[in-house]
């Protein structure tokens, strides 16, 4: 978890750096509160709506608990709900009805 908060951190220092490969304001805004990115209008428990991300095409949502686990952070990924895994695990993915899969 450490280690992936490093690498976004590195990441978005660089997309700075370069002009014209930054990400837009309102995403940035977004991973500054630690907030993520989600495709739904409504941000799933326990997160609250902050504001919008990739110029207004997905909702910023912002844990509110600090306990809820993201799927790609806890070594998962996500899925379209007909794939099937080998072993499904506990985690948030961005869009509706998909699943978190340790293995496919």
């Amino acid at each position: 978890m450490k280690l992936f908060s490093c690498l976004m951190a590195l990441v978005l220092f660089l997309l700075q750096a370069v002009p014209g490969l930054g990400l837009p304001k309102d995403t940035l805004r977004c991973l500054e509160y630690h907030g993520y990115c989600f495709h739904l209008k409504s941000c799933p428990e326990p997160f609250t709506a902050f504001g919008t991300c990739y110029r207004r095409r997905k909702t910023c949502c912002v844990d509110t608990t600090s306990i809820s686990h993201i799927c790609r952070e806890e070594g998962g990924h996500c899925v379209a709900p007909h794939i099937r895994c080998l072993q499904e695990q506990v985690g948030l993915c961005p869009r509706r009805g998909w699943k978190c899969c340790s293995e496919l």
